[in-house]
């Protein structure tokens, strides 16, 4: 079993990263998917084998553009979302990930939490750490080939 610890959009709200920082050492992975990548620089030195940030549109030199995780078999692709056009359509995110070869993607960009299915792949949007909605974080495990992903309400 892998589990995973997943947010986005803080858009340099560090104190909403500290409220969550605390559960980086008891998980398998970390990920930031952008707007707001460098708030995670910490973490990166202190988890560098289990932290992975992405690069938003508003993050201009911190970050990977997307990747590919794998846990227990299961590949899943990571990205911000901004150039698949996730604000009007899951669409190409999920067509993207087919063509990867991955059962599931990540991705931010809209600020609003959401788990979908689209096409045969599971879509988790974690919501924004940010200030902008009700701030959340995602939560997934991963156990054999299946995917588990909760939305968590930061408080």
């Amino acid at each position: 079993m892998k589990t995973f610890v997943v947010i986005s959009d803080s858009h340099g709200r560090r104190g909403a990263v500290d409220k969550v920082r605390h559960l980086f050492a008891e998980n398998d992975h970390i990920v930031h998917l952008g707007d707001g990548s460098a708030d995670l620089r910490d973490t990166m030195s202190a988890f560098p084998d289990k932290t992975t940030v992405l690069r938003g549109n508003c993050d201009f030199s911190y970050g990977e553009e997307e990747c590919v995780l794998e846990a227990e078999g299961v590949r899943i692709f990571c990205c911000h979302g901004h150039k698949y056009g996730v604000k009007g359509s899951l669409s190409k995110l999920a067509a993207r990930a087919r063509e990867l070869g991955c059962d599931a993607a990540l991705y931010g960009h809209t600020h609003r939490a959401k788990i979908e299915e689209v096409d045969g792949v599971l879509l988790v949007n974690p919501g924004a750490l940010g200030s902008f909605t009700e701030a959340s974080y995602a939560y997934l495990v991963v156990h054999g080939k299946k995917i588990t992903a909760a939305i968590v309400p930061l408080k």
